[in-house]
């Protein structure tokens, strides 16, 4: 019998749902975002999870675009699991009814996704919703509305996650410190520590990271936790 059917009789039972207060107040802690795809280089997807989460990260989001709605569902269970245990986010990109099916703590949707207004009418008022945002305009609409709970500003470098999205460059990393009033991460091309430490100093004290972490998922996040104000 494999070690991970056989042990799992031992396994303490995630906590229960967490609320929008409890919810809220995790995100303004957050400081470490991972996307991850439902295949990691390293170990299964369960156990590439617990090695991020003991690295330090506070949030989880499966992003694969290959995957089906039933094969996505299954993943975010087994990441859910791991998230709940750790008192991290788990988030959903895109797809609210995925979102609501698996009571994700997060829905993040891009600018051409569902207004925020759609958004809530599926995933309802406890679920936490992101956007993604490009330029200065996208940013300021983002922190304008009351629906959304945080937002993402990028690619400050390009990326092979976003094939031909342009990047915005530091300025909006600068801007952001400057005017927003929500919690808001740096995002793209954020796999080096040297480039890490340049969005610090543009005044970012939250990111989210994709291949940054893939090879050595616990060193990794904890290398770049340590790095955040």
């Amino acid at each position: 019998m494999p070690a991970d059917v056989a042990d799992s009789s031992h396994r303490v039972s995630p906590p229960v749902t967490s609320t929008r207060t409890e919810r809220l107040e995790r995100l303004s802690r957050a400081r470490l975002y991972v996307c991850t795809d439902a295949r990691p280089p390293a170990g299964d997807l369960a156990q590439f999870s617990r090695e991020l989460l003991a690295g330090g990260v506070d949030a989880l989001q499966v992003r694969d675009k290959q995957l089906e709605s039933r094969a996505e569902i299954e993943a975010l269970s087994r990441v859910q699991e791991e998230t709940r245990r750790a008192g991290a986010l788990l988030a959903v990109n895109d797809r609210a009814d995925v979102a609501a099916l698996v009571d994700a703590d997060i829905l993040h949707v891009g600018q051409g996704d569902l207004t925020t207004g759609q958004a809530r009418r599926i995933v309802g008022q406890e679920t936490l919703i992101g956007r993604s945002t490009h330029s200065k305009d996208q940013l300021l609409e983002a922190d304008s509305d009351a629906g959304i709970d945080y937002f993402c500003v990028g690619p400050v470098w390009e990326t092979p996650t976003k094939p031909g999205r342009a990047a915005v460059g530091l300025e909006l990393i600068r801007f952001a410190a400057q005017h927003a009033t929500k919690p808001w991460f740096a995002i793209g091309g954020i796999d080096r520590e040297d480039r890490l430490r340049e969005v610090v100093s543009a005044g970012a004290t939250r990111i989210v990271v994709v291949r940054a972490v893939r090879e050595t998922p616990r060193e990794s996040a904890a290398a770049l936790r340590a790095l955040l104000p």
